[in-house]
C-alpha cells in the first residue's frame, strides 16, 4: 500500500489481530487509505485466521509485533513515527482493559488512539520560558492545594516562586495577586464575593498561605484523560507568568485535570481513600506516567488502612517502578492565635477524620472546639450546621468551597471572628519530600537551561 503523498494527510499505525481474515484486514485497510497514510501496522496476536508471516507480508504494510503491548507500541511509534494509531482490533484479543492499556501509552507518547466510537486525543501543551513544575490529582479532594502550597513554601527559600492556579470559579481574564504583600480582610473577601466572583478560590487561598505571587485562572471541563481543560485561560495566565522575573512556576492543576502546560516536572497528588483502579486503571496509569513524584495524602485511619495504602503504592510502581512515592496526611494550622477562644470548625475533610483533626487543634493551639461541620462544600448543609452551633467566638475554616460567601458572611453576621486554617502535610520523611522537591526544582531549571543551550 502506497503512502498518500498529501503532507496533510495524517500518518497512522493500525491495529490488527488473526481473529480477521486477512482479505478483511486488506479491504478495511483501503478504506482507511482514503483518509490516513497507513505507514504501519501492529498485529496484536490472535491464531484463528492467520496463520503465518506469510499471512501477513499479503498485506503489503510493514507489521510490527512485540511480547508486549508497550514494547509492540513503543517499537511502532520509533519505526514510523505516526500522529495517530487505529484499531481494527477487537475483542478477543483486546477487550477494555487492553484498551485503556493502549491509551495511557499512546496519549504518553503525544500520539492520537481512534477506534469505531472513540478517540484520544494528547494534550495540547503550551511551552513557556520560565522553569516549570505542576502538581495534579487524581481527583477533587485529594489535597493538591494543599501540596503545591507547600511546594511554594519549600522553594521561595531559594527562589522567587510563583503559581499559577487554575480553577472552576477562577477569573475571566487571569488575575496576579501579590501575596508577599497581600493585606486583604476577611471584609474584603466577602466584598468581592458579593461581585459575583468565588472568593474562596485557590487564587486566594494560595497568596494567603505561601505568601508569593499568585496569577489566578479559570478552566471549564477537563476529559478522561485530564491531560488539558476543554477550555481555559491558564496559557493567558503562564505568558503572564514568564514576565513577572520569576525563577520557577508552580502550575497547581484543578480536579483531576493538569494544566495545559509543557511544564519540566510534575508531582501527582493521590488520595489514600480513592478506589485503588482509579490510580492503576483507567487513565490513572497515563498520570503517572507524566509524573516525576507521587503524593499519597489521607493515610490513615479510618480514611485508608496499611493494605489499602501498600496496594496504591504497588499500582504506581506497577507502572512506573522507580518513581518516588511519599505517604502524608494533613493536620490544620490557623493563620492568627485562637488560644482559649470557643471554636467551630468548618472544613472539606471526610467527616470520619474530624475526631482526629479536632483533637489535634485542641492539642496544638490550647482552644476548645465546640462544633464542626464537614460540608464547607455543600452550601445548604453549611448553612444548617451553623444554625444549629452552639455559641463560639471563632470560625475556623479553609479558604475554599464556601468558606468565604457562606461561612465567613454568616460568622461576620453574628459578630463571631473568622480564622482561615492552611492545611499543612505531615510525614515521618517530610525532609526528604522536601528534598525530592528541591531536586525537581533543580532539574526543571537545568532542562530550561539545556533547550536555550540546544536552541
Amino acid at each position: 500500500m502506497k503512502e498518500r503523498s498529501n503532507e496533510k494527510t495524517p500518518r497512522a499505525v493500525a491495529l490488527i489481530d488473526g481473529e480477521h481474515y486477512i482479505p478483511v484486514i486488506k479491504w478495511a485497510l483501503q478504506r482507511l487509505a482514503e483518509n490516513y497514510a497507513v505507514v504501519g501496522l501492529v498485529f496484536l496476536g490472535g491464531t484463528e485466521k492467520v496463520g503465518s508471516e506469510e499471512d501477513l507480508a499479503a498485506l503489503n504494510v510493514p507489521v510490527v509485533k512485540g511480547k508486549n503491548i508497550r514494547e509492540a507500541l513503543q517499537h511502532a511509534a520509533d519505526l514510523f513515527k505516526p500522529e495517530i494509531v487505529i484499531d481494527l482490533s477487537d475483542e478477543p484479543v483486546v477487550g477494555y482493559k487492553e484498551r485503556f492499556e493502549i491509551a495511557n501509552l499512546l496519549l504518553c507518547m503525544g500520539i492520537a488512539y481512534m477506534g469505531k466510537d472513540f478517540i484520544f486525543t494528547p494534550p495540547k501543551l503550551t511551552t513557556i520560558s520560565v522553569p516549570s513544575i505542576s502538581v495534579v490529582g487524581t481527583g477533587k479532594r485529594t489535597g493538591k492545594t494543599a501540596i503545591a502550597a507547600h511546594v511554594a513554601r519549600v522553594l521561595k527559600a531559594q527562589w522567587k516562586v510563583g503559581i499559577v492556579t487554575m480553577g472552576r470559579g477562577g477569573p475571566a481574564e487571569p488575575e496576579i495577586l501579590h501575596g508577599e504583600t497581600l493585606n486583604l480582610t476577611v471584609e474584603d473577601l466577602i466584598r468581592y464575593a458579593d461581585q459575583g466572583f468565588h472568593a474562596a478560590s485557590g487564587c486566594f487561598g494560595h497568596a494567603y498561605m505561601t505568601r508569593v505571587l499568585v496569577i489566578g485562572c479559570r478552566r471549564c471541563g477537563g476529559g478522561m484523560s485530564g491531560g488539558e481543560p476543554f477550555f481555559s485561560n491558564v496559557a493567558e495566565g503562564a505568558h503572564i507568568a514568564e514576565k513577572t522575573g520569576l525563577d520557577i512556576v508552580i502550575f497547581d492543576g484543578s480536579g483531576a485535570t493538569a494544566p495545559p502546560i509543557a511544564v519540566d516536572r510534575q508531582i501527582l497528588i493521590v488520595g489514600a481513600h480513592q478506589p485503588v483502579e482509579y490510580i492503576g486503571g483507567f487513565f490513572g496509569p497515563y498520570r503517572i506516567m507524566r509524573s516525576h513524584a507521587v503524593v499519597i495524602t489521607a493515610c490513615e485511619p479510618p480514611l485508608a488502612d496499611e493494605a489499602k495504602i501498600a496496594a496504591i503504592e504497588e499500582a504506581v510502581h506497577e507502572v512506573s517502578p522507580h518513581i518516588p512515592v511519599f505517604r502524608t496526611v494533613f493536620r490544620p494550622r490557623p493563620l492568627e492565635d485562637i488560644a482559649g477562644a470557643r471554636v467551630f470548625l468548618a472544613a472539606t475533610a471526610p467527616a470520619a477524620i474530624f475526631p482526629r483533626l479536632v483533637e489535634y487543634i485542641e492539642e496544638q493551639y490550647r482552644c476548645k472546639v465546640v462544633g464542626t461541620s464537614p460540608h464547607l462544600s455543600n452550601r445548604p448543609k453549611l448553612r444548617q450546621d451553623l444554625a444549629a452551633a452552639k455559641d463560639f467566638d471563632v470560625l475556623l475554616v479553609e479558604l475554599k468551597a464556601a468558606g468565604v460567601d457562606v461561612g465567613a458572611r454568616t460568622a461576620l453576621a453574628q459578630g463571631k471572628r473568622v480564622v482561615f486554617i492552611d492545611n499543612e502535610p505531615v510525614a515521618p520523611n517530610i525532609a526528604e519530600l522536601n528534598a525530592c522537591i528541591m531536586r525537581l526544582a533543580e532539574e526543571a531549571i537545568e532542562t530550561k537551561k539545556e533547550k536555550v543551550r540546544h536552541g
